[in-house]
C-alpha cells in the first residue's frame, strides 16, 4: 500500500484508516478492537491487532479520552517496602494492569501515616485515574475519603467510600488454614504459631486460618507469638519454642520468620524435621535452597491481581451492570523436607513382674 508523507519528506503516522485497509475491516472495527469492546472475532481481532503492529500504529489516546472521558489509566496505591510478598504482589498487579491495555501511575506509602493514603489517592485522582487500587496491607484505620472512581481494595477491606467498591485478595486465611492441615495430617498434637504484625491484615487473616483449622479438629490453640516479619523475629520466637519440649509443630506466618525459627531450634539441639517440623509462608524461591528446603504455602498473586484488576476494569468500563462473580484463588501447599510426622512418643518402661 501506499504511505503518505509528512513535512521534511517524512513517513506521516500510521492512521486507523491504514490499519482497517491492511486487516480488511471497517474503522469502526479496529476502533471496537484497541477498546477491546465485545462482538469482535477472534480472528479479526488477531487480524487487526497484526496490521498494527506491521505498520507501527498506535491509538490517539488524547483523541480516545475526548471520545470516552477516560484516561485508559489505572492508580495504584501501595506500601513503599522491598519485602518479597508486597513487591511480588506489586509486580503482579502491574503486569495485570498493563495486560488490560491501562497505563499504570504508582504512589507509594509509609507504615503509620494514615495521611500519606489519603495524599496518594488524591494525587491520582489529580492525573484523571479512571480507576484506583489499594494494596496496601497494614490497617491504619477508616479514612475519611470520597473517591468517584472505582476503586479496588486487594487484600484488605474498603476503608474509604467510593463511588464502586471492588474487593479482592490472595486468600490468606484459607492458604493459612491449608499450612495448619498439613502438619496436623502429619498426625502432630497441635500447631504453634509465629505470627505477623496483627497491624497488617495478612497476617491477622493467616492467624485466623491457624485458629480455624485447629478448632475444626477439635484442638485448642496455644497461646501465638507476634514477630515483625524478620528472621531475627522468627529466631527469638524459635528460642522460646526450643524451650517446650512438647512442641513438634510450627507454622510462620512468613518464610523468613520460618528460617528464623528452624535455626533458633537447631542451636538448642532440637532437629528439623526429625523432632520440629516448620511450614513457612510465601514461597520465596530462596528457601527451596536451604537445608532442609522448608516447606511452605505459595501465595497465588498473579491470579488475585488478574482477578481484581478485571474486576476493576470492569467496574470502569461497564458502570450499570453488575459485577461478575469473584474467582477463588488456588491454595498451593509446597511440600519439601522441613515436615514430617512427628517422633515417635516413648513408651513407659514395663516394671518386672514378681
Amino acid at each position: 500500500m501506499v504511505r503518505e508523507v509528512g513535512q521534511g519528506g517524512s513517513p506521516a503516522l500510521p492512521r486507523s484508516a491504514d490499519v482497517a485497509q491492511m486487516a480488511g475491516v471497517s474503522r469502526k472495527t479496529v476502533s471496537r478492537v484497541f477498546n477491546d469492546e465485545p462482538y469482535v472475532s477472534a480472528d479479526v481481532r488477531r487480524r487487526v491487532l497484526k496490521a498494527a503492529e506491521q505498520l507501527g500504529y498506535r491509538l490517539n489516546n488524547a483523541a480516545r479520552v475526548l471520545a470516552s472521558g477516560r484516561t485508559r489509566s489505572i492508580g495504584l496505591v501501595t506500601l513503599g517496602i522491598a519485602g518479597y510478598g508486597v513487591a511480588s504482589l506489586r509486580v503482579s498487579i502491574e503486569r495485570a494492569i498493563r495486560d488490560a491495555g491501562y497505563t499504570l501511575r504508582v504512589v507509594g506509602t509509609r507504615e503509620g501515616d494514615q495521611g500519606d493514603i489519603a495524599s496518594a489517592v488524591d494525587s491520582l485522582l489529580e492525573q484523571g485515574v479512571d480507576g484506583i487500587v489499594i494494596s496496601e496491607p497494614v490497617d491504619e484505620g477508616e479514612i475519611a475519603l470520597r473517591v468517584d472512581v472505582p476503586v479496588l481494595f486487594l487484600g484488605a477491606p474498603a476503608v474509604f467510600a467510593t463511588s464502586r467498591t471492588v474487593t479482592s485478595g490472595v486468600g490468606s486465611e484459607l492458604l493459612g488454614r491449608a499450612a495448619t492441615e498439613h502438619l496436623l495430617d502429619l498426625g502432630h498434637a497441635t500447631v504453634h504459631h509465629v505470627a505477623g504484625p496483627q497491624r497488617w491484615y495478612a497476617a491477622k487473616d493467616r492467624l485466623e486460618g491457624w485458629r480455624a483449622a485447629l478448632k475444626e479438629r477439635g484442638k485448642t490453640a496455644p497461646p501465638y507469638i507476634e514477630g515483625d516479619w524478620s528472621a531475627a523475629s522468627g529466631y527469638a520466637a524459635g528460642r522460646e519454642l526450643a524451650s517446650d519440649p512438647t512442641v513438634t509443630a510450627v507454622f510462620a506466618s512468613g518464610d523468613d520468620m520460618a528460617i528464623g525459627v528452624i535455626h533458633a531450634l537447631r542451636e538448642a539441639g532440637r532437629r528439623v524435621p526429625q523432632d520440629v517440623s516448620v511450614v513457612g509462608f510465601d514461597d520465596n524461591p530462596v528457601y527451596a535452597f536451604v537445608a532442609p528446603p522448608l516447606t511452605t504455602v505459595r501465595q497465588p498473586f498473579n491470579a488475585a491481581a488478574q482477578e481484581g484488576v478485571r474486576l476493576l476494569v470492569h467496574a470502569i468500563e461497564r458502570p450499570d451492570e453488575d459485577l461478575p462473580a469473584a474467582s477463588v484463588p488456588p491454595v498451593e501447599l509446597i511440600v519439601r523436607s522441613s515436615t514430617a510426622p512427628p517422633p515417635p512418643r516413648e513408651q513407659p518402661t514395663a516394671r518386672p513382674t514378681a
